[in-house]
């Protein structure tokens, strides 16, 4: 007995390795390091290649509850993301080359696990598959995919600069992070004030970008989550302002005072010498990119280790493909999981990753697919990604918006959060007792 796993990111060695502990043998596809998407840099598994954070870690909040979901469903990626950790306020953030290479290293190692490295441009569906190639998906298998089951979409992501941190002027930056949460060195601050802020301003919305094909700024399918800071500018003076580069809860030791305007850095990896430009994706030319942002004060002898990227990515119509346990309406030995399903995020992803192979070993052995309940987050994606009333179809990250409303429905956002927690883990735990997980 095999399933086929095809792709080697965060879903598919998430569902790889689910399959695997339920001693399924996986054939683990993966066309690095032979080829790599223009995005790719790494030949380890479970790259990250936007940013290094997987959001807020407390359990009250949107992120947070669909991590600890993932948790009690014994999440690979979870084990990697706490051994590679580095400091980020209330944010779960990491080293990303420490969080890659765990994660190859437990999947290259499992005994239940062969890695292939090769291009899979089609599959049989005779076989039981899991498709996690993700946003990033090779233009033959896109092109097999999309003659297969037709309507599959696409839309623009972008990547932040990573500068190093001997090169940021200390005495235009400070360490704090917003109303004093996490240790005070978790974000560094480059201040600006008005005068500052006005020219950067101008610069950034003049910028010479960088040709995308087919890409216009005004696209609705230039992702929320990761829309350029040069596109979100536009929208107003103030937008970022008021946005990536909000000054709240934050004082500058040099003036005693609220900067105008911040950007945020974040620790990139553990030791520390790379610090990432929060919220700054962008795809402005690389060298624009160097005379914009180092109009910054801080920033004004930055040496960029990585210049920020925009890409293409390609998601299914998947309200019209998929049923709610990630397998395809045409043939349901084939699952797909991961970022082209249309879930948005990179833990969002790895938990379609779980259910996917979860269910693939329950169809390979007769048994009936699971659905989490609906009062949990992951339960809610699965619903949303497969709900045919859905008729614009968009990608969709984790938030309490997707969940049931609650019977006694606190006014506090923090209660609230909590409850919304409460209520689904307990309901996950009374699942998964019920079943055999």
């Amino acid at each position: 007995m095999c399933i086929n796993v095809i792709g080697a990111g965060l879903a598919g060695c998430e569902a790889a390795y689910q399959i695997a502990e339920r001693g399924v043998h996986v054939n683990l596809y993966e066309m690095k390091p032979l080829k790599k998407s223009p995005a790719h840099k790494s030949d380890l598994f479970s790259e990250l290649v936007c940013s290094n954070s997987f959001k807020a870690d407390r359990v009250n909040s949107a992120a947070g509850l669909l991590k600890e979901e993932m948790r009690a469903l014994d999440s690979l990626l979870l084990k990697a993301a706490d051994e590679a950790r580095v400091p980020a306020g209330g944010a779960l953030a990491v080293d990303r080359d420490a969080f890659s290479r765990y994660v190859t290293d437990k999947v290259k190692s499992h005994d239940n696990i062969t890695v292939i490295s090769e291009e899979i441009t089609e599959f049989n569906d005779d076989d039981i598959n899991v498709i996690a190639t993700g946003p990033l998906t090779s233009d033959n298998l896109a092109r097999f995919i999309s003659e297969k089951y037709g309507d599959s979409l696409s839309f623009y992501d972008a990547a932040a600069p990573i500068v190093s941190f001997e090169s940021i002027d200390m005495s235009r930056a400070f360490f704090e992070s917003r109303y004093g949460k996490g240790d005070g060195t978790d974000y560094l601050n480059c201040p600006m004030n008005k005068a500052e802020y006005e020219v950067f301003y101008e610069a950034l919305v003049s910028a010479e970008r960088a040709p995308v094909h087919d890409f216009d700024v005004r696209d609705p399918k230039v992702y929320e989550g990761c829309m350029p800071i040069e596109v979100m500018a536009q929208r107003g003076h103030d937008t970022i302002r008021f946005g990536p580069m909000k000054p709240v809860g934050l004082t500058d030791p040099n003036t005693g005072h609220r900067p105008w305007a911040v950007l945020q850095l974040r620790k990139e990896n553990s030791a520390g010498t790379m610090y990432n430009l929060v919220g700054f994706q962008t795809n402005l030319k690389f060298p624009e990119q160097k005379r914009v942002f180092g109009l910054i004060p801080a920033l004004k002898n930055a040496e960029f280790i990585r210049y920020g990227v925009m890409h293409r990515n390609t998601f299914l119509n998947s309200p019209e493909i998929l049923n709610i346990d990630f397998s395809t309406k045409l043939n349901n030995k084939t699952f797909f999981a991961g970022q082209i399903t249309g879930v948005e995020g990179y833990m969002e992803s790895a938990s379609s990753g779980i259910i996917a192979g979860i269910n693939a070993v329950r169809r390979l052995k007769g048994e009936k697919t699971l659905v989490l309940p609906e009062t949990t987050m992951i339960g809610c994606l699965s619903r949303y990604i497969s709900d045919d009333t859905v008729k614009d179809f968009q990608p969709m990250g984790a938030n309490f918006g997707i969940l049931p409303e609650l019977e006694n429905r606190p006014r506090d956002k923090r209660e609230r959060g909590q409850a919304y927690a409460d209520r689904a883990l307990a309901d996950l735990h009374t699942f998964s007792e019920s079943v055999r997980l």
